[in-house]
C-alpha cells in the first residue's frame, strides 16, 4: 500500500498532467503543490512510484508522466466526481428540455456530452427489452388495413401497417384496442406474449383471424426491436488530442465505428453504477490508448442504457465523470416525464 504522502505525490503528478501536457519534475511539484516535503523527499517518492508502476520517464531527462495503473488509483481512490455548478446544471437542463421526441432527446445528449467534455460522445438507445408498453394504438386506414402504433415507457413509438385477412369494423377494432390496453399497458416486453395468447378466443369466430395477426405483428415489433441502437457525436474533439495517442489516432476512429466495440465497451445496460475503464483495461486493442467513461440512465431508478464518452487516458477524470453522471441524471428525468 502506498504512504498518504506518496498518493498526495501521485495526485499532483496527474493534475499537472492533465492540465499542462507536459511530463512533470520534482521541482514543478514543490513548487506548484503544498506537499510540505522537500523536492529531494518528492524525488524518492515520484522513484517509488516509479518503481511500483503508477508513473513513467517518456524519455531521458523529462519528467514523469501517470501510466495506466496509476491513473486508475488515481480515480479509485484520489478522485472525487466535480459536481456541476449551478450555471452548467440550469444550461444541460435548458438544452435537454427542448427536445420534442426520443431521437432528439438522444441527439441533444450527445451533443452536450461532446461540449461539456470535449471528448467522444456515446448514447446507447433505450432498450426495448427492458422497456414497458405505455400504450398500443389500432388505427383504421382501409377496411382490411390497420396501422399499429407501440408507446413505450421511454418514449420510443413503432409503427406497424396490418393487412387483415377480413374487413374489420370499427367497433371490433375499438373492442380489441381496449382488452390489449388493458392487458399490456404498463407491462414489461418480456412479460407480453404471455399475457395477449387466449385474446383471439374474446372474440367472434369470423373475427378471430385478424385479432391473431395484430397480436402477431406487436409480437415480431417487440422482437424486431430489440437490436441496440447507439448515438455517436464529438468525433473531432480526438484530433485536439493528436499527441495523447501513441502512433496514430486512425485505430481509435475505426473502434469507434464498430457499434459492438462501443457497445461492449459501455458495458451491460442494466448496470447503473459509474463505469471508468482505462487504456489496457479495453479490451480492444485500437482502444488501448484512450479511457471511457459511461454509467446507465433510466427512469425510476432503472437502467434501460448506457451513455458516456471516450478520450484519452490524459483525461480530467472528476470533470468527465461529473458531467456524464450529471447528464444521465437529467436524461432519465426527462423520460420519466415523457
Amino acid at each position: 500500500m502506498l504512504s498518504e504522502r506518496r498518493l498526495e505525490v501521485l495526485r499532483a503528478i496527474v493534475q499537472d498532467y492533465v492540465g499542462t501536457e507536459e511530463p512533470v519534475g520534482s521541482k514543478a511539484l514543490t513548487e506548484r503543490h503544498s506537499l510540505g516535503v522537500s523536492p529531494a523527499t518528492v524525488r524518492n517518492d515520484m522513484a517509488a512510484l516509479e518503481d511500483e508502476g503508477y508513473i513513467a520517464q517518456p524519455h531521458t531527462s523529462a519528467g514523469r508522466i501517470p501510466t495506466d495503473k496509476g491513473y486508475r488509483l488515481f480515480v479509485d481512490k484520489l478522485a472525487g466526481v466535480k459536481p456541476m455548478t449551478a450555471p452548467e446544471r440550469r444550461a444541460i437542463q435548458n438544452f435537454l428540455d427542448g427536445a420534442v421526441d426520443l431521437d432528439d432527446v438522444v441527439g441533444r445528449t450527445v451533443r452536450l456530452l461532446a461540449q461539456l467534455t470535449r471528448q467522444v460522445a456515446v448514447v446507447q438507445y433505450p432498450s426495448l427489452t427492458r422497456s414497458t408498453v405505455r400504450h398500443v394504438e389500432l388505427l383504421s386506414l382501409a377496411p382490411a388495413r390497420v396501422m399499429l402504433v407501440l408507446i413505450t415507457d421511454t418514449g420510443r413509438v413503432e409503427q406497424r401497417m396490418i393487412d387483415c385477412p377480413v374487413p374489420f369494423g370499427e367497433t371490433s377494432l375499438a373492442d380489441l384496442r381496449a382488452r390489449l390496453n388493458s392487458r399490456v399497458a404498463g407491462r414489461r416486453f418480456a412479460d407480453v406474449p404471455q399475457l395477449v395468447q387466449d385474446l383471439p378466443e374474446a372474440f367472434e369466430a369470423e373475427d378471430r383471424g385478424t385479432v391473431s395477426t395484430v397480436l402477431s405483428t406487436l409480437l415480431e415489433t417487440l422482437v424486431e426491436e430489440t437490436e441496440e441502437r447507439l448515438m455517436i457525436g464529438g468525433t473531432a474533439n480526438l484530433t485536439r488530442f493528436g499527441h495523447d495517442f501513441p502512433l496514430t489516432i486512425r485505430p481509435v476512429l475505426e473502434a469507434l465505428e464498430e457499434q459492438v466495440v462501443l457497445l461492449r465497451l459501455l458495458g451491460e445496460a442494466s448496470d447503473s453504477g459509474m463505469t471508468v475503464r482505462i487504456g489496457h483495461e479495453n479490451a480492444y486493442e485500437g482502444l488501448n490508448s484512450t479511457s471511457v467513461v459511461s454509467v446507465g440512465y433510466g427512469s425510476g431508478g432503472e437502467a434501460v442504457a448506457k451513455l458516456g464518452v471516450v478520450g484519452p487516458t490524459r483525461m480530467d477524470y472528476p470533470g468527465t465523470m461529473g458531467a456524464v453522471r450529471a447528464v444521465a441524471r437529467y436524461v432519465g428525468q426527462i423520460l420519466a416525464e415523457s
